[in-house]
């Protein structure tokens, strides 16, 4: 699978200076970490489970969760727990081996069905880690399409007994598989134990570093401990509560040593049907011909301007990828993690061999300075990122790539 490979060969040359490389649930963990992009989650009880999930894939979507925790009642567990397992019968029934090239032996994720859509990463939300190892069991064969699973309310004992249940069921299954955290607990929230529950999650994680594919921040619980929530102007850094705990999480879970984690960016609650209005004239151009405007103009009456605002905020403050709720937020979180030519050009230029011993030139753009050693680490990451998610063109902008990923 790749980011934007749902749109056309000949409309991506047109877009990128580098292309969005290939991958598959058996990349590294370093590449899949950045890879995952807007991760779409779905109730597990959703019927045509199977269905919305290649539909999804051939939006874009290259990670989804199936959720069996707050998205579903209390009741409908157990029920949608047999109908995960139906599902990852279908998607295993309709595809072949998830990872494999023509000829290649069997791996995992990313393998076009009947349809030609790459089958998303999957993973599933849980509530206790008793369901990771009595899922994977059920499962059966058809595990080969599930890539982890998400582990709500981490803290540091109730994280220990996830992930050992993890590495039973790894274990059992014989494949790899990985964990995605999620931070929201209250006692994260509150400052009298900020701290200690950070330094015990940052213990519990380190142990199983192979496995921890990203932490997720599940900021709608952190605003329900105190009665609040957002509006659709305003995003999560406006909420100085939350804002402090996201730093305090980057702090501590996210520093670019070599010690830290992909953290991805909050969930956003807002949206509209707005894909509609835009298809009529996407389909007239990919390149809007000139209404970019026209398109921002849309985007800012559809509550999309404060989803758009907290994107940019997330990467600025650390976070990478976010949570998504709703199939019209993926475009958007996709479009702004693509590298500009101009960020591409100031890493290439700062990690530049000659650089080593460092030093401050000017950019290639003339309107910044670049000192070598400081900036490294955000070279570094840039690139990463331009790995998975391409350079665009020079004259390529946020709305001609979301105006290409809406147009499938």
């Amino acid at each position: 699978m790749r980011h934007f490979g749902h749109i056309s060969p000949t409309a991506r040359e047109g877009l990128f200076f580098r292309e969005p490389s290939t991958f598959t649930a058996d990349s590294p963990a370093r590449m899949l970490s950045v890879a995952l992009g807007a991760t779409l989650y779905s109730p597990a009880t959703r019927p045509s489970l199977a269905d919305d999930v290649l539909k999804q894939a051939g939006r874009g979507v290259v990670s989804m969760v199936l959720c069996l925790e707050d998205s579903i009642d209390d009741a409908e567990v157990t029920g949608a727990e047999a109908n995960l397992i139906r599902q990852f019968a279908a998607l295993a029934a309709r595809t072949t081996a998830p990872g494999t090239a023509p000829g290649g032996p069997a791996g995992a994720g990313g393998t076009p069905d009947a349809a030609g859509a790459d089958v998303p990463l999957l993973f599933i939300r849980v509530r206790e880690p008793a369901q990771i190892t009595d899922l994977v069991r059920r499962l059966g064969d058809s595990v080969r399409m599930l890539s982890g699973f998400v582990l709500p309310k981490f803290t540091e004992e109730r994280g220990r007994q996830f992930l050992e249940a993890l590495a039973e069921a790894e274990t059992a299954c014989g494949r790899r598989l990985f964990a995605m955290p999620v931070l929201e607990s209250p006692e994260l929230l509150h400052l009298e134990t900020r701290g200690d529950i950070l330094q015990g999650i940052a213990r519990s994680v380190d142990k199983y570093r192979d496995r921890v594919l990203a932490l997720r921040l599940g900021v709608t619980d952190f605003c329900s401990a105190y009665g609040l929530r957002r509006a659709p102007d305003m995003t999560a850094y406006d909420v100085h509560i939350v804002a402090s705990v996201i730093a305090d999480v980057v702090n501590v879970l996210g520093r670019a040593d070599g010690t830290g984690f992909t953290i991805t960016g909050p969930v956003w609650e807002y949206f509209r049907r707005q894909e509609r209005m835009f298809k009529p004239q996407l389909r007239r151009s990919p390149f809007l011909e000139g209404r970019a405007e026209e398109l921002r103009t849309a985007l800012i009456e559809h509550d999309l301007d404060g989803l758009l605002r907290e994107i940019e905020l997330d990467r600025a403050n650390g976070l990478l990828g976010k949570t998504c709720i709703h199939p019209s937020h993926v475009a958007p979180v996709h479009a702004l993690s693509v590298v500009s030519h101009e960020e591409y050009t100031d890493a290439q230029d700062i990690l530049s061999p000659e650089r080593g011993g460092g030093g401050v030139l000017r950019s290639a753009y003339t309107n910044k300075m670049n000192e070598v050693k400081p900036h490294r680490a955000w070279a570094e990451r840039t690139l990463q990122r331009a790995e998975v998610f391409g350079v665009a063109r020079e004259d390529v902008g946020f709305v001609d790539l979301l105006a290409a990923g809406l147009t499938n």
